[in-house]
This record gives C-alpha cells, sequence and structure tokens, in this order.
C-alpha cells in the first residue's frame, strides 16, 4: 500500500522551494526556545494596530447578522466604491466600482489568483529577480513559469527586461513588476511605467502591478505613481493594493485588484471557485480605511522613514553600511564584507544566535537575493538599538576571525 510521506511526490509542490519565512521563523523559534532575546525584524509584520475609527467600525459591522453570511467574491459594494474613491483621491485615477475593482484576501492571494487566470499551462511570466515569493512562483502554482527580470542595486530595470525577454526561449504571456519593491526597495518613476506599457504593448502582454507599498514612500509628500496613471495601460493592467502596511492591518487580509474589467473578470471567476470573500464586516472596516485614514498612512510614511534613519545611522558606527531605501518598510542590506563568505542562510543564523537579531535571509527571494539579507523596520527606535549593539558585537568579533580560503555554496535548508 502507498503511503504518502513526501510532499515533494507531487510535482507542482515539487517545483516550490522552502518558504524564505519557514526558514527564518525556525531559526528564530529554535533560538527563542533556548532563551534567546531576539529582535525579530526578519518579516514585514507591522507593529502598530490598526486605526481606531477602523476598529469601531469593525465592532458596529459585527453585530449586523448579515455581515456574518456569505459574500460575493468580488467585494461588497461599499468597499469596491471605497478604493475606486481612494484611486481617484491618491493618484487621479477613475474607476468602475462594479467592473474594474475587485476585493481580494490580501494582495497576496489577488496575484497568485489573477495568474491562475490568466496563465495557462506552461505560459511564461517575466517577473523580477529577487523578489518577494509570489511574485515569481505565483506563476508555477498557476502551471506555468517565471522569466526570472533581474533587479536591485546598480541595475537598469527596462534593460534587464529587454535582455530577458530576448533570451528566453519561451515567449511571455505577461509581466508582474513591484514597485516600491520587495526586497529591494526600488521605486519606479512615471517615465519607467511608460516604457513598460510601451514594451507589453508592443508584445501584446498583460501586467500584474502590486501597489502594495504604494503609500510607503519617502521623498515627497504622497504615494508612488501608480500604473493606472499611465495611458494606455487600463486596457492591459491589473493593479494590487493593499491595507496591511498602510493602515497597520496586515492580519485583516484586504487587499484591492483594479484596472481592466475583463482582467478583473477573470480573475473574479477563479475567485468565485475557491473563496466566497471576506468577512462582511472587515470589509465594512476597510471601506472606513480607504475612505478615512489618508492621515494614517501619512503617520506610518513618518514611522519607517524615522526607524530607516536611525537604524541606518547606528549600523554604520558598528561598521555595517546599508544604502539607504527609498520606500518600503525594508532595508536590503549587502551582508557585511568580513562575513560574506558565509552566504546568507549562514549569516542569519549566526545574527541570530550571536546577536539576537533576526533578518531575512536574500536567498529567500531567488538566487539572485544572495549576498544580501532583508531587514524590516518594523520595531522602535529603542529596540533597533538593542539589534545595531548586537550586530556590532558579532562584527567585532568576525573581524578577529580567519576568513576561508572559498565561498562555499549557499542552499536553503
Amino acid at each position: 500500500m502507498k503511503i504518502f510521506d513526501n510532499p515533494e511526490a507531487f510535482a507542482r509542490v515539487k517545483r516550490l522551494p522552502t518558504y524564505v519565512f519557514t526558514i527564518t521563523d525556525r531559526l528564530r523559534d529554535d533560538a527563542l526556545a533556548r532563551g534567546v532575546d531576539v529582535v525579530d525584524l526578519s518579516m514585514g509584520n507591522p507593529d502598530g494596530g490598526p486605526p481606531a475609527r477602523v476598529v469601531e467600525a469593525l465592532g458596529r459591522a459585527v453585530r449586523d447578522p448579515r455581515n456574518s453570511r456569505y459574500m460575493n467574491p468580488r467585494g461588497i459594494p461599499e468597499l469596491r466604491q471605497a478604493a475606486a474613491r481612494y484611486f481617484k483621491r491618491r493618484f487621479g485615477v477613475s474607476l468602475d466600482p462594479e467592473r474594474e475593482v475587485c476585493a481580494t484576501i490580501g494582495s497576496k492571494e489577488g496575484i497568485g489568483h489573477a495568474l491562475v487566470a490568466l496563465l495557462g499551462e506552461g505560459d511564461a511570466l517575466l517577473a523580477p529577480a529577487p523578489t518577494y515569493p509570489i511574485h515569481a512562483f505565483g506563476a508555477v502554482l498557476a502551471g506555468g513559469e517565471t522569466i526570472p527580470v533581474q533587479v536591485g542595486p546598480g541595475v537598469d530595470f527596462m534593460q534587464s527586461l529587454v535582455a530577458a525577454t530576448e533570451t528566453s526561449e519561451k515567449r511571455p504571456r505577461g509581466i508582474l513588476v513591484n514597485f516600491p519593491a520587495n526586497p529591494t526597495a526600488a521605486v519606479a518613476t512615471p517615465e519607467l511605467y511608460k516604457e513598460i506599457v510601451r514594451f507589453a504593448e508592443a508584445r501584446d502582454l498583460f501586467i500584474i502591478s502590486d501597489l502594495a507599498y504604494g503609500e510607503i514612500v519617502f521623498d515627497g509628500d504622497g504615494p508612488s505613481p501608480s500604473m493606472l496613471q499611465i495611458p494606455g495601460a487600463r486596457e492591459r493592467t491589473l493593479e494590487f493594493i493593499s491595507c496591511s502596511k498602510t493602515y497597520g492591518m496586515a492580519g485583516w487580509r484586504v487587499g484591492i485588484g483594479a484596472g481592466n474589467a475583463a482582467l478583473i473578470a477573470a480573475m473574479a471567476r477563479v475567485k468565485s471557485y475557491l473563496d466566497y470573500g471576506l468577512f462582511g464586516a472587515v470589509q465594512h472596516a476597510a471601506a472606513v480605511a480607504f475612505d478615512e485614514c489618508d492621515d494614517v498612512a501619512a503617520a506610518n510614511r513618518a514611522k519607517y522613514k524615522g526607524r530607516r534613519d536611525a537604524l541606518l545611522k547606528m549600523l554604520a558606527e558598528v561598521g555595517w553600511n546599508i544604502p539607504a531605501p527609498a520606500a518600503s518598510m525594508f532595508a536590503w542590506a549587502p551582508i557585511p564584507e568580513p562575513l560574506r563568505h558565509l552566504g546568507s542562510i549562514e549569516f542569519c543564523r549566526r545574527l541570530i544566535d550571536e546577536a539576537g537579531v533576526a533578518v531575512a535571509p536574500g536567498i529567500g527571494f531567488g538566487p539572485l537575493g544572495e549576498g544580501f539579507v532583508r531587514i524590516a523596520l518594523v520595531e522602535d527606535v529603542p529596540r533597533l538599538a538593542v539589534a545595531a549593539q548586537g550586530i556590532g558585537r558579532l562584527l567585532e568579533k568576525a573581524a578577529k576571525e580567519p576568513r576561508p580560503t572559498h565561498t562555499p555554496v549557499p542552499r536553503c535548508a
């Protein structure tokens, strides 16, 4: 009798590497079990709660029994209308909430379901590398594959995009872009978006735009550009936003997909088979966030900028110079030279064991992320100071250690 004792016996699962946060969670939890006080900067978990007015709206809506029924997978009209008002107010983009807006169970789920809808078996998707795992492996879950487009410090995105397309054996069906980027924190200009749209038009590609960090931009006083602002984008683009980071509502799992009506309908059809939508009370509360909480987004933006400035200054003082991220709640940090030979997994292990600090290994965002770690700005400045002190002690110790004559091959474990 056959016994199912190996998850990799299933072809699609076998194509998925160990999830990055599974690695960091295990290292962190092992350290906590040993009594280590770990400053956890590994996940993008906002430390501030949601706005009081949103919680109050949730409390009111919970008492209405109608909100405990099955919901339309597209989302309640009130949420879709509030999201449309948000796009108009923040980006000047007019959307039809009935045809061009869909609620999702977070932007991550939305992207996953969109790719299931839009990719056929064996289709290829252009996606950034390194990148957040759903960007790279959403195509795999849909039965397709990813064409990696190298991104990161010093890389010209359009040159990389053209090179990836020309060297691929497969013709891409679509392109996924993520600005502000996770993990690299890169931002896009309207000029870059125009070039991406022209590129997609010339090759008849759909565009998935992940704008989850659009409100967390440190230069200027507004959000980053939206792909939907660009002429021609509306004909081929699905763009995703999220309440998670903007309003401190990560566990509420509220996202919005917006854009081309046919692409929205395709995603919604897949969702109708797989889910009944978000809890109705959560949707009513999220509508309040989109309509009334621009001030909260601004306060969160200032908070992350302050943490960024404080942490980079403290780390520079102990010998780790990190480029300042222009956006997002992350710093994409090259591993310090004395420890670069370790690779990102082993460096993260030593950070936890010897400095009491958890960060995300770069290789978890794809092979091109090796040599880096992602640091989340999810603790207050006093706690970041504790992290910097622990890192300083590790770097001081590492400076006295002999260096290997070779560089080990890093592997996810």
